[in-house]
C-alpha cells in the first residue's frame, strides 16, 4: 500500500510534457485544480477526462502507474461517498434504520469522488513529470516578483521540493521499518482499530528518527558543497522559455476557457 503512493515521485521518460517549462506545469497544475471547484455538475467532467487523457497520453506515464496512487486514498474516497451519501437531505430512496439514503446525496458524494480522483491525477502528474531540480528553479522564477518585499523566494522554493522529494523517501524507510517490525511479530493488518494504533507507536519512533537523521545529512552534504541559499548562486541549466512552451500556455487558458463557460451554461 505505502509503495502505491506517487506523490513527490518522479517518473523520467523522454515525453513534450516532461521538456515543458517548469512554470508552464506549475500554473497549469493551479488552472487544472482551480477548473475543478469551478464545476458544478457531472457533464464537463467529461472534458477533464478527455483533457486530461491526452495529457497523460503525450507524458507517456503509463495509466496504471498514474491509478496505483489512488489506492492509498481509497478509504477516504468511500468516507467522502458515504458521509454525503447518508447526510445530504432529499429525495429518500432507501432508509437503513435512521439512516436516509438520498437521491441528492448519491449525487453529491459522486460528484465529490470523481472531483478528488481528478485533483490527486492531477497534481501527481505535476511531480511525476518534473525533476526536483526543475521544480526548484521553476517555483524560484514565479516567486522572484516577490522578493521586492522581502519574500526569500529561493530558500522557500528549495523547502518546498525539498519536503516533496522526502515523501517518497520517507515511505521507502516506512516499508523497510513496517517489514521489520512484521518479521518481529507486529500486526498491522488487524482488523481492530485499537490494535493497529498500538503498533503504529513502534513505527513511528524510528520513523521520525530516521527522518531527522536523513535531513541532518542533508544539511552537512548541503554545507560541505558551500551551499549559501540563492544570493550570488548560478545554475549549470537555465530555464528558458520557448515555443513548445507558449503552446502550453494556450492550451491550458483555453481549456480554462471551456470550463469557465460550461459552468454558465
Amino acid at each position: 500500500m505505502i509503495k502505491d503512493i506517487t506523490i513527490g515521485q518522479y517518473y523520467p521518460t523522454n515525453s513534450i510534457i516532461h521538456k515543458l517549462d517548469p512554470r508552464v506545469k506549475l500554473i497549469g497544475t493551479f488552472i487544472f485544480m482551480a477548473s475543478l471547484f469551478i464545476i458544478s455538475n457531472f457533464y464537463p467532467y467529461i472534458l477533464v477526462l478527455a483533457f486530461l487523457g491526452v495529457i497523460l497520453n503525450l507524458s507517456k506515464i503509463p495509466v496504471k502507474y498514474i491509478l496505483k496512487g489512488l489506492k492509498p486514498l481509497l478509504f477516504i474516497l468511500i468516507f467522502t461517498l458515504l458521509i454525503n451519501i447518508f447526510m445530504t437531505p432529499g429525495n429518500i430512496l432507501y432508509s437503513i434504520g435512521p439512516l436516509n439514503i438520498t437521491y441528492e446525496g448519491v449525487k453529491q458524494g459522486a460528484f465529490m469522488v470523481v472531483r478528488l480522483v481528478f485533483l490527486v491525477v492531477g497534481t501527481s502528474l505535476l511531480t511525476l513529470a518534473t525533476s526536483p531540480i526543475e521544480l526548484t528553479d521553476g517555483i524560484e522564477k514565479l516567486l522572484n516578483p516577490f522578493k521586492k518585499i522581502g519574500l526569500p523566494s529561493h530558500e522557500l522554493a528549495m523547502m518546498m521540493t525539498i519536503a516533496l522529494r522526502f515523501i517518497p523517501t520517507l515511505l521507502d524507510e516506512t516499508d523497510k521499518i513496517m517489514k521489520a517490525q512484521m518479521a518481529r511479530g507486529a500486526d498491522f493488518e488487524s482488523k481492530n482499530i485499537l490494535n493497529r494504533a498500538k503498533n503504529l507507536v513502534p513505527l513511528l519512533v524510528p520513523l521520525f528518527i530516521s527522518a531527522f537523521r536523513r535531513a541532518d545529512e542533508l544539511a552537512m552534504a548541503m554545507e560541505a558543497r558551500c551551499y549559501r541559499g540563492g544570493d550570488n548562486r548560478t545554475r549549470m541549466k537555465q530555464i528558458k522559455m520557448s515555443n513548445k512552451d507558449y503552446i502550453g500556455y494556450a492550451v491550458i487558458i483555453s481549456y480554462f476557457c471551456i470550463i469557465i463557460v460550461t459552468r454558465f451554461l
